[in-house]
């Protein structure tokens, strides 16, 4: 085959219609078709030749180029593709390194090997060109709905025709035990989108949270609008559901704006979710306020909320027990993952139970410390003293309110206290000298006997030591593994140090050390604050 005035415009029109079928840039497709003549020219005049090809846009003419690069002497490799400077002057009036040559040259014959090369080129580039088209036309779309119309079902992963291309719903993605057959028209969230060897590959999702949030969106004008907005979603896929809403204007109810007249826009959602149950909350900041309507419909008797845990204690009604657990722990599965919190549910006879447990301890413990008798330490306990260190140091006005108590009486428990701990930190002290405990961390400020003697049990026996535990090693923590919340024990947990406070001890440690100059602290301390303005001045604009 070669490139005649008789075909040169119908390879405009190939491109043109190779185009318009795949829906890509004419451009790109003229341009692989420039690249499979090169190829075919460089075979005809040789592989080592740099042959270019150029097709003109309008007349669709092919013009064979070959192209030498003038090159230092010494590097002079290719004598098809470069040339020196000397051999350059006979073409070129001043030639520099760098200079090219291109001289026009004969346009090929293509034989059939040839033709099918370039044909295997052109359509390799055309498949290039319409992934990528396919990847940028979806990637915008991930976090949207998109209807599509099912093809065929692969290992219960249902393959779906969504215009352009095609996206994949894997079978943990769908919701239940739904079945799709070939043609049935489909609704799915766009989960991800990846870019692959093999083209863009669109992951779809049915039981996403995200996928009833949109569904709200397109139900419920006002969440549209930003008039209300979608807090928290949590799914139980194909069985039950909770949405937390908040409404930004006073005059409209949130939760009755998402049921709509006669529960029509709430079940418009719920029969595109197979029958999903769905529980509408107003979201509130106020955490155990929330935790209330989270748990709905069981009604609940008191909430504790532990910040530093994120863990909250709920106490309900013995009757209200199962309702608020829900079938198979549903419910308070369901007001767990809506909330963020780890929830342990007591009934008040439990509660009480553990109350009284507490209370019995703490009596206990004054009893045996104080050599009170048990009339006096229940007083204690009872006005809210909780360990010795309490009654050692505190005010000596918050004693003499307890009944019975007199300024002698209040004298004589915290001297009794304060001996008892000192004599605790004695043994405490020499317990960890025995175990090798050097006098730089027995100095250290802001850490008592009987922190020392912990650390010492573990084997952090210097300052170095210290200084090379990370904060939550000494304040403990939490780790999530396989999706269930891990306590994580730290060494100075008992004493409650909360990660700040490890934070700093352990940072004081570097400083005294050496090892962090406290300027570099305050450098970054500023930077920070100068970034936290910045985002702060952004999210103004």
């Amino acid at each position: 085959m070669a490139i005649t005035s008789a075909n040169q415009l119908e390879l405009l029109q190939t491109a043109e219609a190779v185009a318009r079928e795949k829906m890509i840039d004419p451009a790109l497709v003229i341009e692989a078709m420039e690249e499979s003549l090169a190829r075919a020219a460089k075979s005809r005049y040789g592989a080592e030749m740099d042959i270019h090809v150029s097709i003109d846009r309008k007349t669709g003419r092919a013009t064979f180029t070959r192209v030498r690069t003038v090159v230092e002497d010494d590097e002079l490799e290719n004598y098809q593709a470069e040339m020196t400077v000397e051999q350059a002057r006979q073409y070129l009036d001043d030639p520099k390194v760098g200079d090219q040559l291109i001289e026009e040259v004969p346009p090929v014959e293509m034989g059939r090997i040839a033709a099918q090369s370039a044909k295997q080129v052109i359509l390799q580039k055309v498949r290039e060109a319409e992934r990528d088209r396919q990847y940028e036309e979806f990637k915008d779309r991930v976090g949207t709905i998109i209807n599509g119309v099912v093809k065929r079902e692969e290992y219960g992963n249902v393959i779906v025709d969504v215009g352009a291309g095609e996206a994949i719903l894997r079978r943990n993605e769908k919701i239940g035990r739904e079945g799709y057959r070939p043609n049935d028209r489909i609704r799915c969230y766009v989960k991800d989108v990846r870019r692959e060897t093999r083209g863009p590959q669109i992951f779809l999702s049915r039981t996403a949270p995200e996928f009833m949030a949109e569904l709200f969106k397109m139900e419920v004008p006002e969440i549209y609008d930003g008039i209300i907005e979608i807090k928290a979603v949590a799914r139980d896929p194909g069985s039950r559901a909770k949405i937390a809403v908040i409404s930004y204007d006073s005059s409209i109810d949130p939760v009755g704006a998402c049921v709509g007249m006669r529960g029509s826009r709430v079940q418009a959602v719920v029969n595109e979710l197979q029958g999903e149950k769905i529980d509408i909350i107003p979201w509130n900041e106020d955490v155990p306020t929330f935790l209330v309507n989270a748990l709905q419909p069981a009604e609940v008797s008191k909430v504790v909320f532990d910040e530093d845990a994120e863990r909250v204690e709920v106490v309900v009604p013995d009757e209200q027990l199962s309702l608020a657990i829900g079938r198979r722990g549903q419910n308070v599965r369901l007001a767990s993952q809506l909330t963020g919190l780890d929830i342990d549910i007591l009934t008040e006879e439990e509660e009480s139970a553990r109350r009284q447990a507490e209370f019995a301890e703490r009596t206990q413990l004054f009893m045996d410390t104080l050599d009170l008798d048990e009339f006096f330490a229940q007083l204690l306990v009872a006005e809210g003293f909780t360990n010795l260190e309490e009654v050692a140091y505190v005010d000596i006005d918050e004693l003499l309110v307890i009944d019975g108590v007199d300024d002698a009486t209040a004298e004589e428990l915290q001297a009794r206290a304060r001996d008892f701990l000192e004599a605790q930190n004695r043994k405490a002290l020499e317990h960890a000298r025995e175990l090798g405990v050097e006098d730089s961390l027995v100095g250290f400020e802001g850490l008592t006997p009987q922190m020392v003697e912990a650390l010492a049990e573990d084997g952090v026996l210097t300052l170095e030591d210290f200084a090379t535990c990370a904060d939550w090693e000494l304040a403990g923590g939490w780790t999530t593994v396989d999706g269930e919340r891990v306590k994580d024990e730290g060494l100075l947990e008992k004493f409650d140090v909360n990660l700040e406070e490890a934070q700093n001890l352990v940072m004081t440690a570097r400083i005294l050390l050496g090892w962090v100059d406290p300027a570099d602290l305050v450098e970054e301390a500023e930077d920070e604050d100068g970034e936290t303005a910045e985002t702060t001045e952004e999210a103004g604009a």
